[in-house]
């Protein structure tokens, strides 16, 4: 390889595959390097410096600097101690590279095959490398690619200029025909730097693949006046999208739906013929649940904040239709909502209120000791719970028409009592069981949960150490991790045991 060859080489494969210079020049002088290596019986370090503007190129062997007791020293053809490398160079240190010239090898048909598989290896991975700097500030962001070829179920897309996308089997939308061919947008999930394999990988079955189609078919998204706030799929089929608007003059989900369905349309077409709803975002977790309800009509709702969920009511013709083939219609609305909901007929939601109402009448009447009225008129005012009245504010119970200030502390003290009660019962549980000294002063273990594991059957560290992570998890406020180390150090003493009668058995 002459010096006007190097220089041509550089021209052609940089303009070819769109990569800087310097690069190709690196990754020849590498290949060089690599080619000269191998031309010789020993294994040495060898660096080859190329000329960028003539083209002219100097072969060097290297010697890295150690200091002359270091342990490290290991290999004479590549390193080099300290007190010899001072003979050559007076000005070098430990760390450095002392370099001799040696005569540049003449390459063969064998020599120069290497050099190309290593300038192609350095190519590949400069463009990989620009790749991910190209694409990794566009994640979540829309891309379009024509289909280049299905391979084991996954599908490759071809982004344009050598750059290749993967959308996995479980990213696509199902039974959807695809072709090679064919014009498909994705949304960018993910940009990795592997040293092989795809990079960009895309995906037709996220939600905000739905967000981002809308923002490109609806300008007044892109201008501020209307809002996408959430959008939950069953890719391929049905759709939700919550919307909102910061114009009072603007119908959002008419500007989403276009004239004569437009835009929503244009939407759909892309995904697959994928039917989507419209919903009406509102500040009011309970609306906003109604809405996305839709098509279905509610006839009442009963919100469960404790639990994040909602008992919903249709009309019994229209249940079907809220629940939705397979379950499609609720499911989609928890997941556009955050709440859990539960759809019934208005006759099994009265059914379902009024056996909670006679639940919680009893509760009161038995724990509060006060007669039916008291306690229906309690269950009236919405409480459910001892809690509820025992630390509800006092101005809140005041409101209530029936209760004067006398009545108001009483039911507080005598609900404080209850609670108290509770507190003293379940501290006795606790303490009818003592642990065992050594699960008490167990490394980790503290007294309360020492008790607590006690009243659990859990009263050695053996007992403990015959437990599993999972069982350990049922106890309040535990997490896997100390789960963990607490059985291992309560089975420490069985690692011990084994170690000795292993020892044992070996020495006899």
């Amino acid at each position: 390889m002459n010096n006007k060859e190097i220089l041509m080489v550089v021209d052609a494969v940089s303009n070819e595959k769109g990569l800087d210079r310097e690069t190709i020049f690196s990754a020849i002088e590498a290949a060089l390097a690599t080619a000269s290596k191998k031309l010789n019986n020993i294994e040495i370090s060898v660096r080859v410096a190329i000329d960028r503007d003539t083209g002219e190129y100097e072969t060097f062997r290297t010697w890295e600097v150690f200091e002359d007791d270091s342990e490290d020293f290991e290999d004479p053809d590549t390193q080099i101690k300290l007190t010899y490398a001072l003979k050559k160079n007076p000005d070098i240190k430990a760390g450095e590279f002392i370099e001799e010239t040696m005569e540049c090898a003449k390459f063969g048909r064998i020599a120069a095959q290497a050099a190309k598989q290593v300038i192609v290896q350095k190519v590949r991975d400069a463009e990989r490398a620009r790749v991910v700097e190209t694409f990794k500030g566009r994640i979540g962001e829309l891309v379009m690619g024509v289909v280049k070829r299905l391979d084991k179920g996954n599908l490759i897309l071809d982004l344009g200029e050598n750059v290749e996308a993967l959308v996995t089997r479980d990213s696509m939308i199902p039974r959807e025909a695809v072709r090679p061919g064919d014009r498909l947008r994705g949304f960018l999930q993910d940009v990795r730097s592997e040293m092989r394999g795809p990079q960009l990988f895309v995906s037709r079955t996220a939600p905000e693949l739905l967000i981002e189609l809308f923002k490109l078919e609806i300008p007044e998204v892109g201008e501020g006046l209307i809002e996408i706030l959430g959008a939950a799929r069953d890719p391929g089929s049905r759709a939700k999208i919550a919307v909102k608007s910061n114009d009072a003059r603007i119908d959002p989900v008419g500007a989403c739906v276009g004239m004569r369905g437009s835009r929503v349309r244009a939407v759909s077409n892309e995904l697959a013929d994928e039917r989507v709803d419209i919903i009406l975002w509102d500040d009011n977790p309970a609306q906003f649940v109604i809405n996305a309800m839709s098509p279905a009509e509610v006839v009442s709702i009963v919100v469960d904040e404790e639990n994040n969920a909602m008992d919903i009511a249709v009309e019994e013709e229209q249940l079907s239709q809220a629940i939705g083939r397979g379950g499609q219609n609720v499911r989609l609305a928890s997941e556009l909502t955050g709440w859990t909901i539960n759809v019934m007929s208005d006759t099994q939601l009265s059914e379902k209120g009024e056996q909670e109402s006679q639940v919680a009448q009893k509760l009161f009447m038995a724990q509060l000791d006060v007669d039916e009225e008291f306690a229906n008129i309690l269950v009236q005012e919405g409480f459910t719970s001892i809690e509820e009245i025992a630390y509800v504010p006092i101005e809140e119970m005041m409101g209530i028409e029936e209760f004067d200030e006398d009545i108001v502390m009483e039911l507080r003290n005598r609900s404080k009592d209850v609670l108290l009660t509770k507190a003293l019962m379940k501290e006795e549980v606790l303490e009818k069981k003592t642990p065992a000294e050594d699960l008490l002063t167990m490394e980790g273990m503290d007294q309360h949960l020492a008790y607590v594991l006690a009243s659990r059957d859990v009263i050695t560290m053996e007992d403990l150490a015959e437990q599993s992570v999972d069982e350990l998890m049922e106890i309040d406020e535990m997490d896997e991790e100390r789960a963990g180390k607490l059985i291992m150090t309560a089975r420490a003493p069985w690692f011990a045991e084994d170690a000795a009668t292993t020892t044992a058995e070996q020495q006899g």
